[in-house]
């Protein structure tokens, strides 16, 4: 049949045997359709192999191994349909548990059909139990999601692992369990799977070896991206963004901090929200109705809005208690001083040693969300309110930053602005541009700033000299009280000559 119409053919066989589709393209290729339905486990093939003819006399093509990986079939099979309308040899191949001098895939040797003597079921079998083997090896226990980091990048390698450094202790911070990762340059990002088919299969082989369960992209997917990389790997997909609310989702505490998460999380879904049944059972209303009602899209779309326009109505008046604090506060006279800087910074660390409080300080990105004040008193006898504030982040997601906004807000009040860096980190440049990025958009350059750079005890005595002479920044570890007497002087003037300027004017 293939040879009279001069087209493939194709057929999808379940394990039983029964032909789930019949597939007819044309002469170079099939499509093979949707195998949403036919979920595969992280340890599990398809349950589907593919048969198909080829009218040219080659080995399976790029494609045939491409959906071989995407689709996770248990066999790809490709039949020479010869001019005769016989068979000729059977091309077949399937995915190997792990890889093999680099190899991810496992060529069988070409026979004709009569010839073909393969236990298939148990063939299969052997297959699943030895990646399920090997996942088992790999898992360190636990429930924790399981992910491969993904950067795409049109710019330089060195760039994006840097930016992939910096998502892999998101990723921890969210309790996510990293398996590898993998960057690919090109030069212009796919359009619906970000990164390129091929690229997409090979990695999807990986993340089947591996038993990881999460895709996790360095960038802001878009809804349709996200949707299609979903229905091809059949895995769990989250961008950059969706990693940092889930972080800042678990670290709020205070009821102002939650309403900000939550405004922010559904401000990041409303134009996510799709469906993929626009028939009429997806439809409600009824009679006296004006036309069929409501989609259930739509209704979900409203019931989305309907919950920020509450949320933004909580979160004023809570922003109207904040602003009386912060008059009776004025009154009183207190110099306020706010730490500002990189997430993981140690702001929180400082507060505690100079106040001698005990907010939760730990070594993970975004360990404190909500804005924490406390008094220091000065050895001449002054008093100020220092504020601790949340940690700033390069490319911060639009959402969060307009959800936190009038807690940043806050800052447009302090008297000095202590600007810490950890110079620990060798990405301390790119944090300190990005730190003043944001108090640019706050607009707050009009109030004294120090840079402060914290963690010397991590690098040399020489470095800390050099990069301290360069931006004109004081030096001190907020783990060791000794380093903090010249760091608590030198604000203790410039706090007093900013104040005492406020009160000429």
């Amino acid at each position: 049949m293939s040879r009279e119409i001069n087209r493939q053919i194709g057929i999808l066989v379940k394990r039983s045997g029964d032909i789930e589709y019949v597939m007819v393209g044309d002469h170079r290729s099939i499509t093979i359709p949707s195998l949403s339905d036919y979920r595969a486990g992280s340890s599990r093939l398809r349950g589907l192999r593919c048969i198909h003819t080829h009218l040219d006399d080659e080995p399976l093509t790029h494609d045939d191994l491409t959906d071989l990986a995407l689709l996770r079939l248990d066999i790809m099979a490709g039949i020479i349909a010869r001019p005769d309308g016989l068979p000729g040899l059977v091309h077949a191949a399937h995915l190997l548990p792990r890889p093999v001098r680099g190899e991810n895939i496992f060529f069988l040797e070409p026979r004709i059909p009569a010839q073909l003597d393969i236990d298939f079921q148990g063939l299969i079998q052997s297959l699943e139990d030895e990646i399920a083997r090997e996942q088992a090896v790999q898992t360190v226990g636990g429930k924790k999601d399981r992910a491969f980091l993904i950067d795409v990048t049109t710019t330089s390698r060195e760039a994006a692992e840097e930016s992939l450094e910096e998502l892999r202790e998101l990723a921890r911070t969210a309790g996510v369990e990293v398996l590898d990762s993998i960057i690919q340059r090109r030069d212009k990002i796919h359009p619906k799977y970000i990164m390129g088919k091929g690229k997409l299969g090979d990695l999807l082989i990986k993340t089947l070896q591996r038993g990881a369960n999460l895709l996790i992209f360095d960038h802001e997917l878009n809804p349709s991206q996200i949707r299609s990389i979903t229905d091809f790997t059949d895995m769990r997909v989250i961008d950059r963004t969706q990693l940092i609310l889930d972080i800042f989702a678990r670290r709020a505490r205070s009821r102002e901090g939650k309403i900000q998460v939550e405004m922010a999380q559904l401000n990041y879904l409303l134009p996510r929200l799709v469906t993929r049944d626009d028939a009429l059972s997806r439809l409600t209303g009824g009679i006296g109705g004006r036309g069929p009602g409501e989609t259930r899209l739509e209704i979900d779309r409203r019931r989305v809005r309907e919950r920020i326009a509450r949320l933004t109505k909580e979160l004023k008046s809570i922003s109207k208690q904040r602003e009386l604090r912060r008059k009776i506060r004025k009154r009183k006279d207190i110099p306020i001083i706010s730490i500002v800087g990189y997430t993981n910074a140690g702001k929180s660390t400082l507060l505690n040693a100079l106040t001698k409080s005990q907010f939760l300080a730990e070594d993970r990105l975004f360990a404190t969300l909500d804005p924490a004040s406390r008094r220091i008193r000065f050895p001449r006898e002054a008093e100020a309110i220092i504020t601790d504030t949340v940690g700033f982040i390069r490319d911060l997601p639009r959402d969060l930053f307009e959800a936190f906004r009038a807690t940043l807000e806050e800052l447009q009040d302090a008297d000095i602005i202590i600007h810490l860096i950890d110079i620990s980190n060798k990405n301390f440049r790119e944090h300190i541009e990005a730190v003043e990025h944001i108090m640019e958009t706050l607009e707050l350059h009009h109030i004294p700033a120090i840079k402060v750079f914290n963690k010397i005890d991590r690098v040399s005595p020489e470095y800390v000299a050099t990069q301290g002479r360069a931006y004109n920044a004081l030096a001190i570890s907020a783990m060791n009280p000794d380093t903090l007497s010249p760091f608590i002087e030198t604000i203790q003037g410039i706090v007093e000559k900013a104040h005492t300027q406020v009160k000429e004017i």
